[in-house]
């Protein structure tokens, strides 16, 4: 162990010899621990031609170990009534679980036992690999998603960040167990490794459990940086037999450790991030134009973006695309009033104190932190920065974000020509 740090509201934090660190968050009125095994390596990390690899790994990791296999690591896990699961991002793959307090050193045990010691036999690469071609079916299949998906390339073109997190079918299809033990090996080393975990437990036991299976994880060879992207905005029109046309447009946004993350974050809940935003109550409640209107903020190392979808009639689309570049438009030109920050500000605190309850948004959070800061940020620092932000603030960032006045477009639907200039002049 090289050093440990006891910090603010009962966290604490260890980082082995190895450079893996250990976070928990102590809830002593809690029933439940969650804990999560953190990888900071994502679908950006990966060549084309790995494409879709670190979300195979994350199916595959639940697949058999020299002592479990599949059906014992489900079974075993429901035995104690816990719930596992994994996901995939562009810079971050996690592997969780949540199970009753009295169950931690069983949790422990099979995560720490899946995440080390998962054989990845040819047999099992070949039962998974269909079930991995029908999510990325199912992705393709559902309108709203994969004008998201489509959505990405238009904005960062060939970077990473603008490929689909499963990859292509030609790749699912590739992929066999000897390049999935070589991307394992590559890229989950000790010091891209944190360990969180919140609820009723006790630092010291949790390090315990922990330290003798994760130290033995080996340092390799120095990675390949991160290249940022440079985004060409473009417009892709996709056409397919649908009810709805399915719009996404979107324009730069800001990095995740970026200093206006706070003001990003309340422009984005005004813009169309709640019921009362400027989209949901200008398209769908005043012209019953959409049933699903929204804004979204997507926040990378190096990058981000800031993106509206809509789902609307064919005959409305080129009525909606216009009334979307008009809400953008305003968030330069029109200055938001002081009642909408006021509101989005009360909005934005409410969620991150409700979240605060739940035992596996703690988890997530204070890994978060950790990987994007290498420190903890409490949460009422984050509610006094919300609270300091001012209409000012907004407004020079939406100038900033707007300036270059060009937006990236996807179109999935029955619609074949846009009338719509989608340029911010």
């Amino acid at each position: 162990m090289r050093w440990k740090k006891t910090m603010e509201r009962g966290i604490h934090k260890t980082v082995l010899n190895n450079g893996v660190t250990l976070l928990t968050q102590r809830v002593p009125h809690a029933r439940s621990v969650s804990m999560g095994v953190w990888v900071n390596v994502g679908a950006r990390d990966e060549t084309l031609d790995q494409s879709g690899l670190s979300h195979f790994i994350e199916h595959m990791i639940f697949k058999g170990t020299r002592k479990r296999d599949a059906f014992q690591i489900a079974k075993e896990f429901d035995a104690i009534g816990g719930q596992t699961n994994a996901f995939t991002s562009m810079e971050i793959t996690c592997y969780h679980a949540k199970v009753m307090d009295t169950h931690l050193s069983t949790m422990v045990d099979i995560l720490s036992d899946i995440f080390l010691n998962s054989v990845f036999s040819s047999e099992e690469v070949e039962k998974e690999r269909p079930v991995i071609l029908q999510e990325l079916g199912m992705v393709e299949d559902n309108p709203e998603e994969w004008a998201h998906t489509l959505l990405l390339k238009s904005f960062w073109g060939d970077h990473p960040l603008g490929r689909s997190i499963i990859g292509t079918q030609e790749n699912i299809i590739r992929f066999d167990a000897d390049t999935i033990k070589s991307f394992l090996e590559q890229f989950y080393q000790p010091d891209r490794i944190v360990i969180s975990a919140a609820g009723n437990l006790e630092h010291k036991n949790f390090e315990s459990l922990i330290r003798p299976s994760f130290e033995t994880v080996k340092k390799g060879n120095s990675l390949p940086e991160r290249i940022p992207p440079c985004a060409k905005p473009s417009a892709n029109i996709s056409q397919r037999e649908l009810e709805q046309v399915h719009i996404c447009l979107a324009t730069s946004g800001i990095t995740t450790t970026d200093t206006r993350r706070y003001a990003f974050s309340l422009m984005n809940t005004i813009l169309g991030g709640n019921m009362s935003s400027r989209l949901f109550q200008d398209i769908r409640e005043r012209r019953g134009l959409a049933y699903s209107v929204y804004s979204f903020a997507s926040s990378h190392t190096d990058t981000g973006m800031l993106g509206i979808y809509a789902g609307v009639s064919p005959k409305k689309t080129d009525e909606v695309m216009e009334l979307l570049v008009d809400q953008i438009k305003k968030l330069e030109y029109s200055r938001i009033r002081e009642s909408e920050l006021s509101d989005a500000k009360q909005y934005t605190k409410g969620n991150i104190l409700l979240s605060s309850e739940n035992m596996d948004n703690l988890m997530v959070r204070i890994a978060q932190n950790e990987i994007s800061f290498g420190h903890e940020i409490p949460i009422q620092a984050v509610l006094d920065e919300i609270e300091k932000v001012t209409v000012d603030d907004i407004m020079e960032l939406n100038h900033s974000l707007l300036k270059e006045k060009c937006l990236a477009l996807s179109v999935l639907g029955p619609v074949s020509d846009l009338k719509t200039d989608i340029s911010l002049n």
